[in-house]
């Protein structure tokens, strides 16, 4: 149950940093577009479903994603039950 949990945590905080990154301009090839394909390929599976059901929430002219908060929250959760 240990390694769950773990991994759980990990895959939180990849959340997490995709979330931030997501406030910087990646450059086509550089080591943080890398980083940013990294995390996009490991945390997409959980985060796309959530995005399809839950629209960008509209602010002027742009969309605010909110589906890594949701899927966060839900971690969240899911890892005070089970750890």
């Amino acid at each position: 149950m240990a390694l769950v949990c773990s991994v759980l945590r990990l895959w939180l905080l990849a959340v997490f940093v995709r979330i931030v990154l997501s406030w910087f301009p990646a450059t086509a090839g550089g080591g943080l577009a890398r980083v940013s394909d990294l995390l996009g390929a490991v945390t997409d599976p959980v985060l796309a479903p959530v995005r399809r059901m839950l629209p960008p929430v509209r602010m002027g002219g742009m969309g605010l994603d909110l589906s890594p908060m949701v899927v966060l929250l839900g971690g969240s959760l899911l890892l005070g039950f089970i750890c």
